[in-house]
């Protein structure tokens, strides 16, 4: 099992972070790793992107031309890499910010109003962990339990009083049904 994905949206989304959490659990569970980021100079608004490849056999490069799995947060990450999704891959999308749909029928699409939730919940900067519980209940990259075990676990103390949000997050999109 060989799972490229690219995560891409704005600076300020957590998608580095995002990519981090499931490159460190694809460690914990004995998988093949690599993450690679690729940012602006910009610390917050800017285009950001990641790639993470979660295997269980030895990976060649980190850079991925195609990728299994897309996880788009804004439009523009939409437009320039929907396109090179491998066929029988999979696209995650934040309908908040995307109102495109692909016309690509050889592909699965999945559309959550993660922004939307995340505000909803009053934690706006926690669209990231809204789209993380979506994409465990999709796609089952890991099991549902652990992931959210992990994922509030694993901040640090100083980070403690984000444990309970993260864990809301995460339930609010894994419960989305779209």
């Amino acid at each position: 099992m060989t799972n490229k994905m690219i995560l891409a949206g704005f600076g300020g989304q957590g998608i580095l972070f995002l990519g981090k959490k499931l490159a460190s659990a694809g460690m914990e569970n004995d998988l093949n790793v690599t993450w690679l980021p690729s940012y602006g100079p910009e610390q917050r608004g800017g285009t950001c992107n990641c790639s993470v490849i979660l295997s269980d056999t030895d990976i060649s490069s980190p850079i991925i031309g195609s990728p299994d799995t897309l996880v788009a947060f804004n439009i523009q990450s939409y437009e320039k890499f929907m396109p090179r999704i491998t066929p029988g891959g999979v696209l995650f999308a934040d309908s908040t910010l995307i109102d495109k749909r692909p016309e690509r029928t050889d592909i699965s699409a999945y559309f959550i109003p993660a922004t939307q939730i995340a505000n909803d919940l009053g934690y706006p900067k926690l669209v990231n962990v809204v789209m993380l519980g979506y994409l465990i209940k999709k796609t089952a990259v890991f099991e549902r339990d652990y992931m959210r075990s992990y994922l509030t676990d694993s901040l640090p103390e100083s980070k403690a009083a984000l444990r309970e949000a993260n864990g809301k997050a995460f339930d609010a999109g894994y419960g989305y049904e779209g």
